[in-house]
């Protein structure tokens, strides 16, 4: 039986900031201007107006009873029978930390992907940086990148990876401090529980968290058939199967479990979990984290897999 899968080499960072700028222009800017417009009329972070310590105008309301009197715009007052206060527009910037990880099982691609699941993560954080830097937030990378503010947040982040590559596995989140987004990207295959007992404090913490699950096809359908020799991309070790078909039905009921649990865990804490296959275009998981991050809801959780 012809291979299905193989390991792939690791993708250097410069072409990946090239393929995630192309991905990002996938999402049109009128979505995202829309999206922002959107979020002025209700609640959250970033991404809509509102009123707070800033320089720019944003509008006149009614004064309030209790209200300082020194807030009193008395040229607009002066022009009905009204008293107006002028409100300045809250100019505050959200910090999102980025994260993807680099362990030996995201090199894995199958015959049934597009890409690698290495390399579609890094292609969605670096996308994901390039939307967030035009609307002017924060971007970071735990332990790799502190925070900035600028447009060309997506190239810094992939200098500062080539620079200092990303670890593997769950990243040391220590240095984040404040009401932060944490956006993890990666194949969590590890055990739900194991997954969770590192994130669990995490949240506590109050910080606001987006799950990516990377999955290649094949690891979800069990393809296999026939005499089949498996390798553990992280220890080595090799199973062979004298007819892999009979494991389908048990593999894939133990896949299901894992994902339920880990993405039932998640939501408890109050966590997005985004599940996303390498053979689906990648601005269908960059669109749909995008909406959580402005605090818009989305089916990705909701309807399976993107």
């Amino acid at each position: 039986m012809a291979a299905i899968g193989q390991i792939v080499a690791r993708t250097p960072s410069g072409e990946v900031l090239s393929r995630a700028q192309q991905r990002a222009m996938l999402v049109p800017d009128c979505l995202v201007e829309a999206r922002r417009i959107a979020n002025t009329v209700i609640s959250g972070w970033h991404g809509r107006r509102k009123r707070g310590i800033g320089e720019n105008f944003w509008q006149f309301r009614p004064y309030s009873l209790g209200e300082s009197m020194s807030r009193i715009d008395w040229r607009r007052s002066a022009r009905d029978d009204h008293t107006y206060v002028r409100d300045r527009e809250w100019e505050a910037a959200h910090t999102i930390w980025l994260w993807a990880d680099l362990s030996p099982s995201m090199m894995y691609k199958s015959t049934l992907g597009q890409v690698s699941k290495e390399s579609r993560a890094l292609v969605l954080m670096l996308a994901l940086a390039e939307i967030l830097a035009r609307s002017g937030e924060r971007i970071g990378c735990p332990g790799v990148m502190e925070p900035v503010s600028a447009r060309n947040a997506a190239e810094r982040l992939a200098t500062a990876i080539m620079l200092s590559p990303l670890a593997e596995g769950l990243p040391e989140t220590g240095m984040i401090r404040g009401m932060s987004d944490l956006v993890l990207i990666g194949d969590f295959l590890d055990p739900a529980d194991a997954v969770m007992e590192r994130l669990g404090p995490v949240a506590r913490r109050g910080l606001r968290g987006h799950v990516v699950e990377i999955a290649d096809p094949a690891e979800e359908v069990f393809p296999y058939a026939g005499r089949t020799e498996f390798t553990d991309p992280e220890t080595g070790e090799k199973l062979t199967a004298g007819r892999a078909e009979i494991l389908r039905e048990d593999y894939q009921r133990a896949y299901r479990a894992r994902r339920d649990s880990l993405g039932d865990g998640l939501r408890h804490l109050g966590w997005t979990f985004i599940p996303h296959r390498t053979d689906r275009p990648a601005s269908e998981a960059l669109v749909a984290v995008h909406m959580y991050l402005s605090g818009m809801p989305s089916r990705a959780t909701h309807g399976g897999l993107l």
